[in-house]
């Protein structure tokens, strides 16, 4: 049996096809953090199994998931990807065959309408599809990964991201993105300046433009580079200016500031 869980907030806009590419699952969980569009209502027309709860991080949103599954195979994706029949077909034969305990499934993501198959992006091998009572997820705030106790074999078939679909989202992830990377380094102990998230920022543009031969990917793939470089840039300069709010001698100040809403 396996169970599908996939965790939501306000993912209208991709939620049906994600679902409607797992609908042959066993068992869907949904667990979502509070929508307001419609995203509930289009889940529960796939699947009974539809749970709120307040937002924890990723880890431990798709622990929760993953503890309402009751399939002895679970596979965990977003709801901005999609299940292949090719896929499907690679992930029935993987449990049937029942040689291994967990399954590593590239992944082939979008940017601004075009995949992009390099640039550090692709193959993109990531850990989804594992024996439930052998998987757990760690309990990262973002970047979170499953941890499992036993065989581990890779499959052909990439699952489908349709990520980064315009700019507008383009930003949106970047200050997210930036924000909690910024408090996972804080937690850790990492330090940062001015200086350091300006070379951070021109090495991960380096990394990714030339050395993963992003320039292979076309003008996608230098926006693709540009947009890396700004995230991990900014990720440094928060996690800077969360040290100065925390150092011992910082005093904050009182500002009145206007809320637009």
């Amino acid at each position: 049996m396996l169970s599908v869980i996939i965790i939501t907030k306000n993912e209208e806009s991709h939620i049906a096809k994600c679902l409607e590419s797992v609908k042959w699952a066993d068992e869907i969980i949904v667990l979502d953090s509070g929508s307001t569009d419609k995203t509930v209502s289009i889940c529960q027309q796939f699947t009974q199994h539809v749970f709120e709860m307040d937002w924890q991080g990723f880890g431990i949103q798709k622990q929760r998931a993953l503890n309402k599954a009751t399939g002895d195979w679970v596979l965990s994706i977003d709801a901005d990807e999609i299940i292949s029949p090719e896929l499907r077909h690679e992930i029935e034969q993987a449990i049937n065959q029942n040689q291994y305990d967990a399954f590593l499934l590239p992944r082939l993501s979008s940017y601004c309408g075009k995949f992009i198959k390099h640039s550090g992006w692709y193959p993109d091998y990531i850990l989804r599809l594992f024996r439930r009572e052998l998987g757990k997820f760690s309990n990262s705030v973002v970047h979170e990964i499953v941890i499992v106790n036993g065989k581990i074999d890779k499959l052909n078939s990439p699952i489908l991201h349709d990520s980064y679909k315009d700019l507008a989202e383009v930003l949106r992830k970047m200050d997210s993105y930036s924000t909690l990377g910024a408090k996972l380094l804080f937690e850790k102990g990492v330090k940062s300046s001015i200086s350091k998230a300006i070379l951070k920022g021109f090495w991960t543009f380096f990394r990714t433009y030339v050395l993963q031969r992003g320039f292979l990917d076309g003008s996608h793939g230098f926006m693709l580079a540009i947009y890396n470089s700004e995230t991990t840039y900014y990720k440094y300069l928060k996690l800077w200016e969360l040290q100065k709010n925390h150092a011992p001698n910082h005093t904050p100040t009182n500002h009145h500031q206007k809320i637009n809403h």
